[in-house]
C-alpha cells in the first residue's frame, strides 16, 4: 500500500521544483526527503524522479503518483473540513490573496463584519491578507502560503483554474471606457452611449503595466477592434490613470470596481458596444473550501459581493 505521507512529499516536490525548497516547506531536512522518495520507488517498483542536471525532476510515473495524490489528498482535506465542523470548529487564521480593487471593496468589507463592534464582532474568524494579482495569487495557493485566492478573468481572457482547486463566483462586473467628455464631444459620443472601440483607434491610451491581466485584457479588446492601443502612460493604480484621463491625457479601459470612490472631474464612462465583462471569484484547494473558517469566508465574501453589485448598479453606468 502506499503511504500518504510519501505522495505529500511527492506532491511538494512537484509544486516547489526542488529537494531544497519542498524540505523547507514541509519543514523537513533535504536527506529526509530523499530517503522518502527512495522509500516509494521500493513501494511502486519504479523510479518515480530523475536527476536532471543537479536537481530532480518526475518521470512519467511520477507525474502519474502526483495526479492521483491531488485527489487523495483533497479527500483527506474534506475528511478533515468535515471532522473539525462535527468537533465545532474554532478561531483561526484564514491567509487571503487578492487583487487590489477586489481588496478594497471585498475584503475590507468582510474584515469590518469581523471586527464588528462589540458583541456584532464575528469572533469565528481571524484574516490575513497579501495583495497578488490572480496569476501569483493562484501560484502562492498552490503553494499552500495562502488558503483562499480571490482571482478574476475577463472574457476575451479566460482563467483556467489549477488542478487540485475549485473555484466559486462571487460578480460579474463590466469594463468601462473612460474619457474626457471634451474629447467625447470631438469623437461625437453621446454620454451614456456604448461605444464601439474601434473609434478610439487613433486616440493616446492609458493601461496598467504588462504585468498585469488587466493590460492583456486591453490588447487583447483593442486588437478585437481591429487596432493596437497607442499607449502614452502606464500605471498600476486605477486612480492614477482615472486623474489622467481627467487631465485629458488619454482613453483607458477600467473594470467598474477598479474606479476610485472619489472619481476626479470630468470624466465621461461608457459601456462598450462588444461588452466586456470581469468575473471574480474564489479559488481554493479541492477540499479545503468545507474547513469551517474557509466556508464562513467564502459566506461573507458573497454577501460582500452581492451588497457591492447592487451599490454598481445604482451607479447606473
Amino acid at each position: 500500500m502506499l503511504d500518504v505521507r510519501r505522495l505529500r512529499i511527492l506532491q511538494y516536490l512537484s509544486t516547489y521544483g526542488t529537494v531544497a525548497a519542498a524540505a523547507q516547506a514541509l519543514h523537513l531536512t533535504a536527506p529526509a526527503i530523499s530517503q522518502q522518495l527512495a522509500a516509494l520507488e521500493r513501494e511502486v517498483g519504479l523510479p518515480v524522479v530523475e536527476k536532471h542536471g543537479r536537481t530532480l525532476r518526475l518521470t512519467p510515473v511520477g507525474e502519474l503518483l502526483v495526479s492521483h495524490a491531488e485527489i487523495v489528498l483533497s479527500d483527506l482535506a474534506a475528511a478533515e473540513s468535515d471532522l473539525e465542523a462535527i468537533r465545532g470548529g474554532g478561531r483561526g487564521i484564514v491567509r487571503i490573496a487578492a487583487f487590489p480593487s477586489a481588496a478594497r471593496m471585498l475584503i475590507a468589507s468582510v474584515w469590518r463584519r469581523v471586527l464588528g463592534a462589540g458583541d456584532e464582532a464575528d469572533v469565528s474568524l481571524m484574516l490575513e491578507l497579501v495583495e497578488q494579482e490572480p496569476d501569483v495569487a493562484l501560484e502562492t495557493l498552490r503553494r499552500r502560503d495562502v488558503d483562499l485566492a480571490v482571482v478574476h478573468g475577463y472574457t476575451v481572457l479566460p482563467r483556467d483554474v489549477p488542478a487540485g482547486c475549485e473555484q466559486i463566483k462571487l460578480l460579474e462586473e463590466p469594463v468601462l471606457l473612460a474619457l474626457h467628455p471634451d474629447h467625447a464631444a470631438r469623437m461625437g459620443i453621446v454620454p451614456g452611449e456604448p461605444v464601439d472601440l474601434s473609434r478610439l483607434s487613433g486616440s493616446p491610451w492609458l493601461t496598467p503595466g504588462p504585468e498585469t491581466s488587466c493590460y492583456e485584457m486591453i490588447q487583447r479588446a483593442c486588437g478585437a477592434a481591429g487596432f493596437v492601443p497607442a499607449i502614452r502612460s502606464r500605471s498600476t493604480d486605477f486612480s492614477v490613470l482615472a486623474a489622467l484621463v481627467a487631465a485629458g491625457a488619454g482613453v483607458a479601459l477600467m473594470p467598474r470596481m477598479a474606479l476610485p470612490d472619489a472619481m476626479p472631474e470630468p470624466i465621461s464612462l461608457h459601456r462598450l458596444l462588444r461588452p466586456v465583462t470581469r468575473t471574480v471569484y474564489t479559488v481554493s484547494r479541492s477540499g479545503t473550501s468545507q474547513r469551517p473558517d474557509i466556508r464562513h469566508l467564502g459566506e461573507l465574501l458573497q454577501q460582500a459581493a452581492a451588497e457591492t453589485t447592487a451599490v454598481l448598479q445604482e451607479t447606473n453606468v
